[in-house]
């Protein structure tokens, strides 16, 4: 039995682990799979399961077709070996909805009465993950709008180049175009570069693996935009790109299709 101080102190601790916003679960490390001893306020909100729910049993339930096996396989490794444990799970809520969790588990040895212990402490991070997800698929967008492939005749697709063509933007533009070539049949890729930032070394050499490109999947490239000082550049970075059709616009070229 608890004296009044030390019942008052468990209670405070009590009030103060169900008012925090994340999730804690506490289990019998001494038991066949660690079954779950308590739960707090936050555990039930986040899974949507109530403590009389999960009383008795392991944390199994939040498991889902989702949930990172390997992740899975690094909670069993550290409790079997009763260390400290950080990771991330797709879990799913009491409805099947699915949440992200950043799991950290911890062992705990009690000295009085010997028994061992683990607390999990969940964090609901949902929002942030498709916060992130939102943000990357937002970007995905912007960059195929920084490099589109534009059809403007049976046979024929312009790609307009705007601001800098550094490298990793060539790779992007590079399977951007690829993809597209997969499932268009082409016969002329028309790329304009009048709107490019810069003429130098690197854009050229990238013009030269892009040239590559268009010459294995069959597709005639030709050449739009380009000013005197980029030709002479040209000219002198590699001898095969003077045979690449150029002219001074888009429309131009499309006479000569």
């Amino acid at each position: 039995m608890l004296n009044k101080e030390a019942e008052l102190q468990f209670n405070i601790i009590l009030k103060a682990l169900n008012m925090t916003s994340v999730g804690v679960i506490i289990t019998d490390g001494d038991l066949p799979k660690n079954p779950i001893i308590y739960v707090n306020s936050g555990f039930e909100r986040i899974t949507g399961y109530s403590s009389e729910d999960v009383m008795g049993k392991n944390c199994s339930m939040l498991q889902g077709r989702k949930t990172d096996k390997s992740a899975i396989a690094k909670i069993s490794q550290a409790v079997k070996n009763r260390t400290h444990v950080n990771v991330f799970l797709q879990n799913y809520r009491k409805n099947g909805d699915i949440f992200f969790n950043e799991l950290t588990i911890d062992p705990i040895f009690d000295e009085a009465s010997g028994k061992s212990y683990f607390i999990g402490i969940q964090r609901d991070v949902t929002r942030e993950e498709k916060y992130k997800m939102l943000l990357e698929d937002s970007i995905e967008e912007i960059v195929k709008m920084s490099t589109p492939i534009v059809p403007v005749q049976d046979g024929v697709a312009v790609l307009p180049l705007v601001g800098a063509l550094s490298t990793d933007r060539f790779e992007e533009m590079t399977q951007n175009v690829a993809s597209y070539l997969d499932v268009s049949q082409i016969d002329y890729l028309i790329m304009d570069i009048s709107g490019l930032a810069d003429f130098n070394e690197e854009v050229a050499a990238n013009l030269i693996k892009f040239l590559a490109l268009t010459k294995l999947t069959g597709v005639s490239l030709m050449l739009t935009g380009v000013s005197p000082r980029f030709a002479m550049l040209m000219v002198n970075y590699d001898s095969r790109l003077p045979n690449i059709p150029t002219f001074s616009t888009v429309r131009e070229a499309l006479k000569n299709v």
